[in-house]
């Protein structure tokens, strides 16, 4: 896979990226391909906005569902 070195970045960009990456829980070299790709591609990591959306829906933080009684069911093979 081909590399690419970024050098004599402002250090405001660095602390920018640093604490993207903190708030994704992702290094910050996978926040810089996110960036690039996102600025480049327009492709968005449909991960995470799939979990803002969920996280959106009322009720959804912390919900709480029924499991079913029934479960786990022995198998024969």
């Amino acid at each position: 896979m081909p590399q690419l070195l970024v050098r004599n970045i402002e250090p405001a960009v660095v602390r920018k990226l640093r604490r993207q990456a903190t708030a994704e829980g992702v290094s910050m070299e996978e926040a810089h391909r996110r960036v690039l790709r996102k600025a480049l591609l327009g492709e968005t990591d449909s991960a995470r906005d799939f979990l803002a959306y969920l996280r959106k829906i009322p009720g959804g933080d912390g919900a709480e569902f029924s499991r079913a009684s029934d479960r786990p069911r022995d198998h024969s093979f």
